[in-house]
């Protein structure tokens, strides 16, 4: 029951940076045990499983603290569709609708993103989804630590940044709290606590004062986490300013639903009295930066920051790559503040690994400490981009790939060894995927003959 991972670099990511060298890890049972030098464990500790640790740095695991695991199936397509960031504004994503996916096909996809978030040392992950029932089972048998939060919403025929009047539908809503109380029933806590099941109010201009007052009041009632899209494109400001009048920060306050338990998607076209407004709240955002660099919108991290939020990571839509979003995070601020030196390498790393635990409420965890939780990968830093591998975190952040992670362990147990996925059937499932996206898409194409494919789009194979 015991794993001691030896003769190792392990980054700590506390709050002083600690960075051991040469050094080992502990692991008993669920929980780090100790840390310290190799030739003292290795002596102190002649029973436990050994792990060469010899050129591999020990990391915590990443926080994908806001994600869609179904849209992989628009990989490649909506990352150059994005809505207009000037008027005349149109609601939803992209001009391209989703295809409707049936029977089996939401599990194939959810499966593929969940495969590439262990690839990429992902350990915890918010789902926000609709219908997180019908998979939910599957990624639970990933070993993942997951915080599914269940979507509400009651405005009929529109999407997020779509002008004009917002028709209330309270059967939405209805049907939206109770999927959020089934889905709580049936899985908060399981997993020894490994899943909880939180609340996804859709976006300001998607809920109506009555809605966003009855989630928060369930809320309350459960105990758990909320979030929302909030400020992710200026037609949700727009159609929020022309519906209530204010701001959408200045809405859901109105309607008294921050608090310090909401994770705030994106964040990226907010007024500097709405950033003040939700650092007052408490409440943490989901800086999705490498969706934000693709849509080429940037939410101002620093004043954030510096009014009271905490900052966590996420990685959105159509990619599940926590490193992509951690160094993108660090790229994207320093080009915004104009600044080569902020933010620092740590900070960014904090940002994807104890501040998103921190954000989820998952305590003692998200950082290598003795009693915290084993959540935590091993990355083989003996490659030709990490060498010289003299500043870890800084040549990790700067430098790393998906692919220099081997290893994830949550829990004190290993969903990934030595490069093979141990929880999933990750060729299977990256087969099955590639077709039912194919498949998807085509019959999309083949039932609406007024839409166009993008430009490149192959749907043969």
């Amino acid at each position: 029951m015991q794993t001691l991972i030896h003769n190792t670099t392990i980054v700590t990511a506390d709050d002083a940076a600690t960075v051991h060298q040469n050094a080992a890890i502990l692991i008993d049972e669920s929980r780090i045990a100790t840390i310290g030098p190799s030739a003292e464990l290795l002596t102190q500790y002649p029973e436990a499983e050994r792990v060469n640790g010899r050129d591999k740095a020990v990391m915590p695991g990443f926080a994908n603290t806001h994600t869609h695991l179904s849209l992989t199936l628009a990989r490649g397509i909506y990352e150059d569709l994005s809505p207009p960031h000037k008027p005349p504004f149109e609601g939803g994503l992209a001009p391209l609708p989703l295809p409707v996916l049936i029977d089996g096909e939401h599990r194939a996809m959810c499966l593929l993103g969940a495969v590439e978030a262990i690839r990429s040392g992902t350990t915890l992950l918010l789902e926000d989804a609709v219908d997180i029932h019908r998979y939910a089972a599957d990624l639970a048998a990933s070993g993942l630590r997951l915080q599914f939060c269940e979507r509400a919403w009651d405005r009929a025929q529109a999407g997020i940044g779509q002008p004009g009047p917002f028709e209330v539908e309270p059967r939405l809503a209805q049907q939206g709290l109770e999927r959020i109380e089934a889905l709580h029933s049936q899985w908060h806590g399981h997993g020894q606590d490994r899943i909880r099941v939180g609340l996804a109010a859709w976006a300001p201009d998607m809920c109506s004062p009555g809605l966003l007052r009855a989630l928060r009041e369930q809320q309350e009632r459960l105990g758990v986490l909320a979030t929302i899209h909030l400020n992710q494109m200026w037609g949700e400001m727009a159609a929020v300013r022309g519906l209530r009048g204010v701001e959408p920060t200045t809405y859901l306050s109105q309607c008294e639903f921050l608090s310090d338990r909401l994770i705030a998607a994106h964040c990226r076209c907010m007024t500097s009295a709405e950033e003040q407004l939700l650092g007052q709240s408490g409440a943490a955002v989901a800086f999705n930066a490498a969706i934000a660099a693709r849509r080429g919108l940037s939410p101002r991290i620093a004043e954030l920051e510096t009014h009271g939020c905490t900052i966590a990571m996420g990685s959105d839509n159509m990619a599940e790559d926590m490193v992509e979003v951690m160094r993108t995070g660090l790229f994207m601020e320093r080009v915004r503040r104009q600044d080569g030196r902020h933010p620092t390498p740590d900070e960014a790393l904090g940002w994807a690994t104890r501040h998103g635990y921190r954000a989820l409420g998952v305590e003692n965890a998200g950082w290598l400490a003795p009693g915290n939780k084993a959540d935590l990968i091993l990355a083989d830093v003996h490659r030709a981009h990490l060498v010289p591998f003299l500043r870890p975190v800084s040549c990790f952040v700067h430098q790393g790939q998906a692919r220099d992670i081997e290893s994830v362990m949550v829990d004190g147990q290993w969903l990934m060894r030595d490069g093979r996925v141990l929880t999933l059937g990750e060729e299977t499932i990256v087969r099955e995927a590639g077709r039912v996206a194919r498949t998807a898409w085509r019959r999309l194409f083949e039932t609406r003959p007024d839409l166009t494919p993008p430009a490149g789009m192959t749907l043969s194979g």
